[in-house]
């Protein structure tokens, strides 16, 4: 039995040298990686709060956003980004949007976000209120502009 603990120990100790995460995430627990998910934090409860010009505030003006399909025709910058938020909450009430932080990724001045989104909402309808539920992966991509995380895609 002693030989037992003595390899558990010896385990534990090797297994003790693994970069920490952020309480509630699989991301890695350093400075910048803490400043980037408070600034998704706040992104998210401007979401839920349906702070059209907080959110427009949080992108950066290089945002360019190509909803991940082949035809441009969907696609829109930072100029038209508070008319496609408008479009998006003008029927939303009740929003509920919480995210997973899955990783980080470090390219310079960008960090690459990965999450994995549990949303509802409700809508008014012909029919009365109808409430939808929303799962997602999504790739936030911010970049520092020297004092803030600023959104480039994924909003």
């Amino acid at each position: 039995m002693p030989r037992l603990f003595t390899v558990l120990a010896i385990v534990g100790l090797g297994c003790g040298h693994s970069m920490s995460t952020i309480p509630g995430t699989k991301v890695a627990d350093t400075d910048e990686n803490r400043e980037i998910i408070r600034a998704v934090e706040r992104y998210r409860l401007a979401v839920e709060r349906k702070d059209i010009p907080g959110l427009v505030a949080m992108a950066s003006p290089n945002y360019w956003e190509d909803s991940g399909t082949p035809s441009g025709r969907d696609d829109y910058g930072y100029a038209q980004l508070k008319e496609v938020l408008l479009g998006h909450f003008q029927r939303a009430d009740s929003i509920r949007y919480s995210m997973k932080y899955v990783g980080i990724k470090h390219a310079g001045a960008r960090a690459h976000v990965d999450v994995l989104i549990d949303a509802s909402y409700s809508i008014q309808t012909p029919r009365g209120l109808e409430r939808y539920d929303m799962r997602d992966q999504n790739e936030l991509v911010l970049e520092h502009d020297g004092t803030r995380w600023l959104f480039l895609s994924g909003m």
